[in-house]
């Protein structure tokens, strides 16, 4: 018998070699090895597109659910309309018209065994939506960075500039950048086409002297790499900080139990109307003035220093989800740039596309997981029959059942 081989890509991959050698063993012992036949059984090529249809169907559900769920729970609840959370809905957002706009044609594409069977307009567009949500999301993940950094680091500058205006503000700044980016390709700068290793339309990476992808590149990698840069600061602040400064109480000023000065309280005035003290009326009302036109620079307590680091972690692990789903990709990217004597393996290229699809469907899922604010949302939201079987004691919860 001659040896097989086969070339598995993408998701499956193991589980197409099992079935395409399940067939071949069947369609032999059903000849009894007699004669060189077909067995008729399922080709490694139909198994692997098969378990990629069901993959990114999955991916395709689980983001669309996932991140309108996100999506509803920061709109509803009034306690989520804040900066951190508005920057969350946008990625909510964006990844769900992602999934919704640019997977199904994958899907169709993975149908037709690897084939565009649209117009090459058509192929622009879908490449375009799908650059653009790539760049958005990495300038979001950046600006949300930067503010991270600024709610604990300068928190005073936070709490005051960072209104519902300026959050929409940087909303549009980030749209704005992203479709700069995606939008030259358009006009055959750096060419959209479709990549039939990848199974839909996007950038065509070739060597350095023969294409301009170069500079779409750089720009997306130094962003990523800028991205981690504010949070190695954030934790470096945060390290150094570890150790707070205790309160240096300064004496009030007394003159005949009139109490006064920079440590002084209301009670010196109380104790001059009472009648205790001789003395001229002491200036209690000008640190009042004081502290009243201060207000607005209060510190930053405990529990909000807890509040923000848990947000800090949240989105810290929807970006480091963002570089270990994309990195594989981009390097490939840039082999194919800088590369040409060794051509990318055509697996590692499909599971680095497959794993930057995925990339759309994790991130509803952890900042669930991780944002206690969302789960206290969603369980306000749940059905009033689940939340009184959680609310009843062990045994009574048995009976029910």
């Amino acid at each position: 018998m001659a040896n097989q081989s086969f070339a598995i890509d993408g998701p499956g991959s193991l589980l197409a070699v099992l079935a395409s050698q399940s067939g071949l063993a069947k369609g032999g012992s059903s000849t009894g090895g007699g004669g060189g036949g077909n067995g008729g059984g399922i080709s490694a090529s139909d198994v692997s597109a098969y378990f990629k249809l069901i993959f990114l169907g999955l991916i395709i559900c689980v983001s669309l659910a996932g991140n309108l769920l996100v999506s509803l729970l920061v709109l509803r609840d009034r306690a989520l309309h804040k900066a951190p959370y508005f920057f969350l809905l946008d990625l909510c957002l964006a990844d769900a018209v992602r999934s919704a706009a640019c997977f199904p044609f994958v899907l169709v594409s993975v149908h037709n065994s690897s084939a565009w069977t649209y117009s090459a307009l058509s192929c622009k567009v879908v490449a375009f939506m799908a650059v653009l949500f790539c760049f958005h999301a990495a300038f979001m993940l950046f600006c949300v960075a930067v503010t991270r950094y600024l709610a604990i680091a300068h928190h005073r500058f936070y709490a005051k500039r960072m209104t519902i205006w300026t959050c929409a503000a940087i909303v549009c700044m980030v749209w704005t950048l992203a479709i700069a980016m995606a939008f030259p390709p358009v006009f055959d700068v750096g060419t959209y086409k479709f990549i039939q290793d990848e199974d839909q339309c996007i950038f065509e990476h070739r060597y350095l002297k023969t294409n301009d992808t170069l500079g779409f590149m750089l720009m997306l990698a130094v962003v990523v790499l800028a991205t981690h840069g504010f949070y190695a600061k954030l934790l470096l602040f945060e390290y150094r900080h570890r150790k707070m400064k205790p309160v240096q109480l300064v004496p009030a000023i007394s003159q005949n139990w009139t109490f006064h000065g920079p440590g002084a309280t209301g009670q010196a005035a109380a104790n001059w109307i009472a009648g205790f003290g001789r003395g001229p009326m002491p200036p209690t009302l000008l640190g009042i003035r004081q502290n009243l036109h201060n207000q607005h620079r209060r510190l930053l307590g405990m529990e909000e220093v807890r509040s923000e680091r848990r947000l800090g972690r949240m989105f810290y692990t929807i970006t480091l989800l963002f570089l270990v789903l994309w990195a594989p990709y981009i390097v490939a990217c840039f082999w194919r740039v800088f590369v040409t004597s060794w051509a990318i393996p055509h697996r590692y290229l499909s599971i680095t596309v497959w794993m930057s699809f995925a990339q759309a469907g994790v991130n509803p899922i952890f900042c669930i997981l991780l944002n206690e604010d969302l789960r206290k949302v969603l369980r306000a939201h749940l059905p009033t029959y689940w939340r009184t079987k959680q609310n009843l004691p062990q045994d009574e919860a048995y009976c029910i059942m």
